[in-house]
C-alpha cells in the first residue's frame, strides 16, 4: 500500500526544482525487461522526484533510479498500469489494485501541479535560482549591456524623429523665401539643422552597429557553449553506458566464480533478482581462451603475442610471389580503367527508435520482419554477396601459385576479407524480390563478371556464379537464417562456397561463419563476426580451420581476431595464419612443431617454431567522407552505380532502393511497400495455383529461377542451384524477353 508521509520543507530539490513537502512511499511492480517482468520495487515520490529501490532498506545506501516529474508525461495505461515518459524513456509501472494505482495517479498529477505552479511563481518573482552563480551574473551584465545599447537606440530614434520634423519645416519655409527673395538667415537655419540630422543618424547606425556586434559576440559564445555542452552531454552518456556494461559483466563473472563462503548461495540468487542489466549488453568470458601462446623470437630477445591453438617462434623469410608485397598493399581501385563513381549523396539524418519497431518480433527470422528503409543501406543482399570480390586479386595471386599449401593460405585470406567491410556497417541490405539478379563485368577492370540471383524468398537464398580470365571460378547458393534475440540478431549464412582454379584443378570448399549484431535495446549497434570456417581442398584433401573470435571484455586478444593453422591430408601443420578480420591476415611457416604443457581440461597445447610471419592481405582503407554514406568502401560505392544494358530485373533499376541511396526515404518506404504487397500476391498466386494443379492431379513446379538450375553437388552430396548459362548471351543479343516485370 502507498502511505502519504510528511517530509521537512525545503525551498529546493536537489536538481535545482522547487520542493514539494508531501511525500508519498508504496510498493509498485516495475517493468525491467523482457526475461524478467515486472518486479516489484520501493517507490518514494518526495519533492518532484520519483525514486525508486529494491528493498526498502536500499532506501540508506542505493537509489536504482529517479524520475524528475517536471519534465515526465504521465499516462493511465490498462489493469492498473502507469506509463512514465521521461527523458525519451518509458518507465511502466503497475499497482496491486485500482485503488492504489489511482492513489499513485493523484500523488503524481498532484506533484507535478504543484512543481508547475512553483516555477511559475519563481519566474513571475524574478527568481533565478535555477542557473548557476558564475553562468547568472554574465548572463545578467550581457543582458543589462544589450538594455543599454536598446536605450540608446530608443534615443537616436527619437532625435532623429525630432531633427527629421525640424529639417523638413526648414525646407518649407526655405521654399518659401525663395519666392520672396531673402533666404540667407534660412539658409544657415537649415544647414544647422541638416548637420544635426546628419550627426544623429551617424549615432543611431553606430549604436545599430554595436549592439549588432555585442549580439553576434555573445551568440556565437553562446553557440560554443552550448555545443561543449551536448559533446560532453554524449560523452557522459557513453561513459555511463560502459561502466554499466562493466559493471553487469563483473557482477556476472563473480556470480559465476565458485565460493567456499555458506552464503555465497545467497548472494547469487539475491545478486539474479537485480534488474541493473536490463539496459546493458554483456558479454561471457571465451572458454579456454588462452589455449596457445604465440612467441617471437628475434636474435637473443623474445616477443610474446597471445593466440588460440598453438605456440609459434619466428625466424625470418625472404619473400615470395605469393605472399603480399609493399607494393601490392598499396594498391587500391587505382588499376581500374573506367572511371567510377567514388561518392553517394549523404545519408539523411532520420531517427527512428529500432527497439519500438523490433521489440514485438523477438524470436522471429528476420527477413519475415517488415521495416522501413531507415534501417536498410541501399544495396541488396546480392550486391553485398558481389562485395565479397573487393579482393579478387588475391584469387588471381592464388591462381599463380605451385604450391597447394601455398594456394590455400591465400584462399583463406580471401575468406577472412570478405567481413572486412562489415565492421561499421550495421544497417541490413535489402531483401532482394524473387527473381531479382545483379550482374557485375569486371572483365577489363579484374579480368572477372559475376552474376546472382534470389532462387528462393522464403527461406531466402541468392546463387552466384563468377568466372574469371584469371585462372578461376567460384560459385555459392547461400541461404540466410536470421533470429532476433532480444538484445542482439544472429546472421547466419548457410550454403558453401566453391572455389576451382583451372589450371590445377584444386576444388576448395567452405561456408560463412555468424554475425551478430549487439545493441539493439541501448546503446550504440556493433557488429561481431564468430565461428569457424573449415576450407577444404577437394582434390588434396589440405585444410584449414579458421577461428574467428568472438569479442570479450575479459579477453586479452585483440578485438575481431582470427587465427588458422592449414594443414596437409595427414593432418600435418604447414603454415600458421593469424590477423583480424577487419584489416589484415598473415601466415607463418611452420619449421617445428612439438607438445607442450598441458592445457585445459587435461589437453596438451601444441608448440609450433615458425618463420616470420609474412603478410598475405591488407585492408584498403574506406574513402572520404565514409561516415556520411553508409561506410562504404571504394567497390561499394559503384555497385549501384547504373549500367546500361543489364536486365530488367537487376537490383540497379529496384525503385525503393534507388531512391534511398538518393536521400529520399519517404518515396522510398512507399515504393518498398508497394513491391512488398506485389510479392505476397504473387506468392498466393502461385500457392493457388499450386492447390488447384493438386486437385486436378498434375505435377506441381514450383518457382524456377531463370538462370540458375538446381543439381546434385559431386563433392559435398548436396543439391544446390549452379548457374546453367545464357545470362552474358541474352545481354550480348539484348534480348530481355524471358525476364519477369518484377519492379
Amino acid at each position: 500500500m502507498g502511505e502519504p508521509v510528511k517530509s521537512l520543507p525545503s525551498p529546493t530539490s536537489s536538481l535545482g526544482l522547487p520542493a514539494v513537502s508531501d511525500t508519498y512511499r508504496g510498493w509498485l511492480y516495475k517493468w525491467t525487461n523482457y526475461l524478467k517482468g515486472y518486479q516489484r520495487r520501493w517507490f518514494v515520490l518526495s519533492n518532484g522526484l520519483l525514486s525508486y529501490y529494491r528493498t526498502q532498506a536500499e532506501m540508506a545506501h542505493t537509489c536504482r533510479g529517479t524520475i524528475t516529474l517536471a519534465t515526465a508525461h504521465i499516462e493511465v495505461g490498462d489493469a492498473c498500469h502507469l506509463v512514465l515518459t521521461s527523458g525519451g524513456r518509458n518507465y511502466h509501472l503497475k499497482a496491486t489494485s485500482d485503488g492504489e494505482s489511482q492513489r499513485w495517479l493523484s500523488a503524481l498529477q498532484q506533484t507535478k501541479s504543484n512543481i508547475a505552479n512553483m516555477l511559475h511563481q519563481s519566474d513571475d518573482s524574478g527568481d533565478e535560482s535555477l542557473v548557476p552563480q558564475p553562468d547568472r551574473v554574465l548572463t545578467q551584465g550581457t543582458l543589462k549591456t544589450l538594455a543599454s545599447k536598446l536605450d540608446d537606440l530608443s534615443t537616436c530614434n527619437e532625435l532623429i524623429g525630432k531633427h527629421g520634423a525640424a529639417l523638413q519645416r526648414s525646407l518649407s519655409e526655405l521654399e518659401d523665401l525663395r519666392l520672396a527673395g531673402d533666404g540667407t538667415d534660412r539658409l544657415k537655419t537649415v544647414n544647422e539643422r541638416a548637420t544635426l540630422f546628419r550627426i544623429t543618424s551617424n549615432a543611431m547606425i553606430k549604436a545599430c552597429r554595436d549592439f549588432l556586434d555585442l549580439a553576434d559576440t555573445h551568440s556565437r559564445r553562446w553557440q560554443r557553449a552550448l555545443q561543449y555542452e551536448r559533446e560532453q552531454r554524449h560523452h557522459l552518456e557513453e561513459t555511463i553506458e560502459q561502466l554499466a556494461r562493466q559493471h553487469n559483466s563483473l557482477e556476472r563473472a563473480w556470480r559465476e566464480v565458485p565460493s567456499t563462503h555458506p552464503d555465497a548461495g545467497e548472494r547469487t540468487q539475491e545478486g539474479d533478482a537485480s534488474d541493473e542489466d536490463e539496459d546493458a549488453e554483456f558479454f561471457d568470458a571465451m572458454e579456454d581462451s588462452q589455449a596457445f601462446i604465440t612467441v617471437t623470437a628475434a636474435g637473443p630477445t623474445q616477443h610474446r603475442r597471445s593466440g588460440s591453438n598453438q605456440s609459434i617462434m619466428s625466424g625470418g623469410l625472404p619473400k615470395n610471389d605469393w605472399s603480399l608485397n609493399d607494393n601490392d598493399s598499396c594498391c587500391n581501385n587505382e588499376q581500374l580503367r573506367r572511371v567510377r563513381r567514388c561518392r553517394i549523396p549523404d545519408k539523411p539524418n532520420y531517427s527512428l527508435n529500432l527497439w519500438s519497431i523490433m521489440k514485438n518480433c523477438i524470436g522471429k527470422e528476420l527477413s519475415k520482419i517488415p521495416m522501413p528503409v531507415n534501417f536498410n543501406e541501399p544495396l541488396s543482399m546480392l550486391q553485398r554477396l558481389t562485395e565479397d570480390l573487393e579482393y579478387s586479386e588475391l584469387l588471381d595471386r592464388a591462381a599463380r601459385c605451385e604450391s597447394s599449401l601455398e594456394q590455400m593460405c591465400l584462399v583463406a585470406a580471401f575468406s577472412v576479407s570478405s567481413y572486412s567491410t562489415t565492421v561499421h556497417r550495421t544497417a541490413k541490405p535489402f531483401n532482394p524480390l524473387l527473381g531479382e539478379t545483379y550482374e557485375l563485368d569486371r572483365l577489363d577492370d579484374f579480368g572477372y563478371r559475376s552474376i546472382c540471383e534470389q532462387v528462393s524468398h522464403h527461406p531466402p537464398a541468392a546463387a552466384h556464379h563468377v568466372t574469371s580470365q584469371r585462372g578461376w571460378t567460384l560459385w555459392q547458393e547461400i541461404t540466410i537464417d536470421s533470429k532476433f534475440r532480444g538484445k542482439y540478431i544472429s546472421i547466419m549464412p548457410l550454403g558453401c562456397i566453391h572455389l576451382q582454379f583451372h589450371a590445377s584443378g584444386n576444388h576448395y570448399v567452405w561456408g560463412k561463419v555468424t554475425s551478430t549484431v549487439h545493441n539493439i535495446i541501448v546503446g550504440k549497434l556493433w557488429i561481431d563476426q564468430s565461428g569457424d570456417i573449415e576450407i577444404v581442398n577437394n582434390r588434396t584433401k589440405d585444410t584449414c580451420h579458421l577461428k574467428f573470435v568472438p569479442y570479450s571484455y575479459f579477453s586479452r586478444d585483440l578485438p575481431r581476431k582470427v587465427t588458422g593453422v592449414v594443414a596437409d591430408s595427414e593432418g600435418t601443420a604447414h603454415y600458421i595464419l593469424s590477423g583480424t578480420w577487419d584489416d589484415k591476415m598473415e601466415s607463418a611457416k611452420v619449421v617445428d612443431s612439438s607438445r607442450g604443457c598441458g592445457g585445459s581440461e587435461g589437453k596438451q597445447k601444441t608448440v609450433y617454431q615458425t618463420l616470420q610471419p609474412k603478410l598475405l592481405w591488407k585492408k584498403y582503407p574506406l574513402p572520404e567522407n565514409a561516415e556520411n554514406m553508409h561506410f562504404f568502401s571504394s567497390m561499394a560505392l559503384t555497385l549501384n552505380e547504373p549500367e546500361e544494358g543489364v536486365a530488367p530485373t537487376d537490383s540497379r533499376l529496384r525503385p525503393d532502393q534507388r531512391l534511398m541511396e538518393a536521400g529520399l526515404w519517404d518515396e522510398a518506404n512507399i515504393h518498398k511497400q508497394r513491391l512488398e504487397e506485389q510479392q505476397r500476391l504473387e506468392r498466393r498466386k502461385r500457392e493457388a495455383q499450386a492447390m488447384q494443379a493438386l486437385e486436378e492431379g498434375q505435377d506441381v513446379e514450383g518457382f524456377l529461377p531463370l538462370w540458375f538450375e538446381r543439381r546434385t553437388d559431386d563433392s559435398t552430396g548436396e543439391s544446390t542451384f549452379v548457374y546453367k548459362g545464357g545470362y552474358w548471351e541474352a545481354k550480348d543479343r539484348h534480348d530481355w524477353s524471358q525476364c519477369p516485370e518484377i519492379f
